[in-house]
Order: C-alpha cells, then structure tokens, then sequence
C-alpha cells in the first residue's frame, strides 16, 4: 500500500515538473514567434528603404551625406536583425537590434526633413507611393514589436513566478527574455511622416 502511494506522489510529482517544462517551452516558442513575426516587416522595411533613397537621390544631388547616412543606418539594422534572429533569446542581440533601428528611425527622420525642400520630390509619385508602404510597413512594425513584447513578458512573469522559477535553469530557461524598446520609443511609434502637401 505505502509502495502505491509512494509511485501516485512520483507520478503526480513527475506531472507537475512535465506541466512546468511544457509551459516554459510554450511561452519560450511565443515570444520567438513573436519575434519572426517582426524579422518579417523589418525586412519588407530595410527593402523599402533603398528604393526611397533611390528615388531621392535623382532630386535630392546635394544630400548626399544625408541619403549615405540612411543606407549605412539600414545596412546596420539588417545586422543586427540578423544577429538576433539567430538567437532571439540573446539580450545583446536584442538591445543591439534595438540600438540599430533607434539610429535608422533617426537618419530616415532627417531624412524627411532634408526632403521638405523639394517639392518636385515630394510630388513624385513612385516617392508618394514608397512613403506610403514605408508608413504602413512602421505601423506593421509598431504592432508586431507589441505583440512579441507581450510574449516575453508573459514568458518572463512564468518564469520567475514560483515554483517556475525553482526549475528554469535546470531545464534550459536560465534567463529572461529581452523586450525589445527601441531607444527613442516615442520617436519610433509615430511613424515616420513623410509629407508630400
């Protein structure tokens, strides 16, 4: 008798472990998910940006350094988006992405500064239509940021609540996730404005 009794406390005790390893798992594959969801619209954006600055140059011969300074600003956030999409759980990777795209939300605002000077520019309609996806693409980028970042702090709260946070470590979950907050959060959440009036 004490043998059964002894064997349904290891069961339920091994249920239990199962039943946290399973959620970490979970909430772990959610955020990365999350995660891919915004490697999609920033790559559809890091597309963009070429053409826009393609377009621009032809009106804009004199800013030069302006429309290289949103190239090389690009060129930098499709480094760190790939370096953290190869690890999304790596908080470097993630504040590096996060430090790129603040740089690039930057350079494409000066950018829309430098690009009220020329009217004929802004009349285009090939420039009309990019600043348009541009937006929409910010927009999609602004949402799936919100959304992975309420996948990790799901992920998170799970796993530093007790008796979850006993066993993370022991079961490959020795650290948070990483939010993504890009450095200027107000600067990136109103999408660039791009005005053609």
């Amino acid at each position: 008798m004490e043998l059964i009794i002894l064997l349904v406390i290891a069961a339920a005790l091994g249920f239990w472990l199962i039943s946290i390893y399973n959620k970490l798992v979970a909430f772990k594959n959610r955020y990365q998910n999350g995660f891919a969801q915004i490697e999609v619209q920033l790559k559809r954006r890091y597309d963009l940006i070429p053409n826009l600055v393609e377009t621009a140059k032809g009106y804009m011969s004199h800013e030069r350094e302006t429309l290289e300074a949103v190239i090389n600003a690009r060129n930098q956030a499709m480094a760190g988006l790939q370096a953290a999409a190869a690890d999304p759980g790596n908080a470097a990777a993630i504040k590096e992405l996060a430090s790129a795209e603040g740089m690039l939300g930057g350079a494409l605002g000066r950018l829309n500064v430098v690009m009220e000077a020329y009217p004929d520019l802004k009349a285009n309609e090939n420039m009309m239509q990019l600043s348009e996806e541009l937006t929409t693409t910010e927009n999609k980028v602004a949402f799936s940021r919100q959304a992975y970042n309420d996948q990790v702090t799901d992920y998170n709260t799970y796993r530093q609540s007790f008796p979850a946070t006993m066993f993370a470590a022991m079961f490959g979950h020795p650290t948070d996730g990483e939010l993504l907050e890009f450095e200027d959060s107000a600067e990136i959440q109103a999408a660039p404005q791009v005005s053609f009036n």
